[in-house]
């Protein structure tokens, strides 16, 4: 690396010597992108992907920052709901504080996440980057405090402080410059009302108070939305005079904000690079229908209407012995689309002698109909003949033509074809008693989450396939229940 640069006018004989570092200095003093850019290797191995929202977003942070510098009002607060994946954090959480230190080295800044693992996992490489090389070559002044060097706070010798607690956690002594609030809420975490009100809660009650001054200090929240009524919420309903609100959905959607931002986007995409095509795809499998929509495309859509409580239903590991049912049965909602549509659904549900009801396995697929009776033949020769195998019949001939095809293949076990009549809620009313009862009991297995997300937004839900498919096993059961007389 060059050390010296040598500007000036060789006919006049005048020459400047300027120090490589001071060059570069002075050009990431006076813009938070090119910082970004200089120091990224500092942190992260990867090369930085720069899509033009690393630069839209460094500008937004840059604007808010110079009012604190000049210790101007700050007229609003900012709210950036942005996929994961997208280096929020980095330019959020890590590396605000050490290009702030470069302009207000006496900034104190509190970063707070969902747990103390992440905050203090974010505050540490907020730290790598002050304790660099090329950083202490670049701003030599930027020290930092031998008695504060923790996690959790460290602190320069300016008396610059980087504070890092978890969302619900202690506060107090706590006074900072900026706010920063980085993922208030985990993912596995967002179907716990409790979890919301408590986020909510300390966003608005707790850490709005942690400011030197009121009118001075910001609040950056930056999340993928969760849910509905996530910390997001609390924010967008304050009004866009107090709050900023910047969306950034994972593919082009009216969601966007500003809507001038939509521009940007190629072929639809946020991000062509880290949130191609395929990937989206991947993770809309990954994620299913809510998780898509409220982490991705930033547009968090209700659960059902209360029909199913799914977090009500028990899963365990094992199942009880064979003998421990009294009848356990195995029930089709066929489809005939590969590779798109409906799917094909084959719950297997026992009737246990204590009348709890027994979810045992579930197989689903989109198959073509000669694979779809592959599928359904090879099933029942694992499951054995004791289970009695109930087939859904669409009305009309061919739902009769497909019923009979299904007999046929299935010679020597007991099928009973069921034609299904009147609205799916109602025939899925009865079983939902059972659910929200918690009366029903689940073998733990892949086949899991995708279950307990369609129960949960039955019946506004994208697919109803294996609510339908439960339907016609519990119903095939309850009359087991009934000639048995278990209450």
């Amino acid at each position: 690396m060059v050390s010296y640069l040598l500007l000036g006018n060789c006919l006049q004989g005048h020459f400047v010597k300027l120090d490589y570092y001071d060059l570069l200095a002075s050009t990431c003093r006076d813009s938070y992108f090119e910082f970004v850019k200089h120091f990224w290797h500092t942190i992260v191995k990867d090369p930085l992907v720069c899509n033009w929202h690393i630069k839209y977003l460094c500008d937004t942070i840059q604007e808010a920052m110079e009012r604190v510098f000049r210790g101007e009002n700050s007229p609003h607060d900012l709210l950036v709901n942005i996929s994961p994946g997208t280096s929020k954090s980095t330019l959020f959480s890590v590396m605000l504080v050490p290009w702030a230190w470069t302009r207000m080295p006496h900034l104190r800044m509190i970063g707070a996440s969902y747990t103390d693992a992440l905050a203090l996992d974010l505050s540490g490489k907020s730290r790598q980057i002050v304790e660099s090389p090329l950083y202490q070559k670049t701003f030599p002044n930027i020290r930092l405090s031998k008695d504060t060097n923790s996690k959790s706070h460290w602190a320069n010798t300016y008396n610059g402080d980087r504070y890092a607690v978890a969302v619900g956690g202690s506060v107090t002594g706590m006074h900072a410059h900026v706010i920063v609030i980085d993922d208030p809420i985990n993912p596995r975490e967002v179907r716990s009302k409790a979890d919301l009100e408590t986020a909510k809660n300390w966003c608005k009650e707790t850490i709005s108070s942690r400011k030197v001054n009121k009118d001075l200090t910001p609040t950056f929240v930056v999340m993928q939305r969760l849910h509905q009524d996530d910390p997001s919420t609390l924010y967008i309903e304050r009004g866009e005079a107090a709050v900023r609100h910047i969306c950034l959905p994972g593919e082009i959607t009216p969601a966007v904000k500003p809507i001038s931002l939509q521009d940007y986007y190629q072929n639809g995409l946020f991000d062509p690079v880290r949130l191609s095509r395929p990937t989206l795809d991947r993770m809309q499998v990954e994620l299913g229908q809510f998780g898509y929509s409220g982490q991705i495309l930033q547009d968090p859509i209700p659960l059902g209407g209360g029909m199913f409580k799914p977090e009500r239903i028990n899963i365990v590991e094992y199942p009880p012995g064979v003998d421990s049912f009294t009848k356990i049965v195995r029930y089709y909602d066929k489809s005939a689309t590969k590779n798109g549509g409906d799917y094909t659904v084959g719950v297997k549900m026992g009737l246990h002698k204590d009348g709890s009801y027994w979810i045992l396995d579930i197989i689903r697929g989109q198959w073509a109909s000669d694979e779809r009776e592959r599928q359904i033949v090879a099933c029942a020769h694992r499951d054995g003949k004791s289970v009695r195998i109930g087939i859904e019949r669409e009305p009309g001939s061919s739902g009769i033509d497909s019923v009979k095809d299904s007999v046929k293949r299935l010679a020597g076990f007991r099928v009973y074809p069921n034609l299904a009549s009147g609205k799916k809620e109602l025939r899925a009313d009865t079983f939902s008693v059972q659910v929200n009862a918690g009366n029903v009991y689940m073998v733990k297995g892949a086949y899991n989450n995708p279950y307990l997300e369609e129960l949960a937004y039955f019946p506004n839900g994208k697919h109803d396939d294996q609510v339908d498919a439960s339907s016609g096993a519990f119903s095939m059961l309850d009359k087991q229940r009934t000639r048995l007389g278990i209450l």
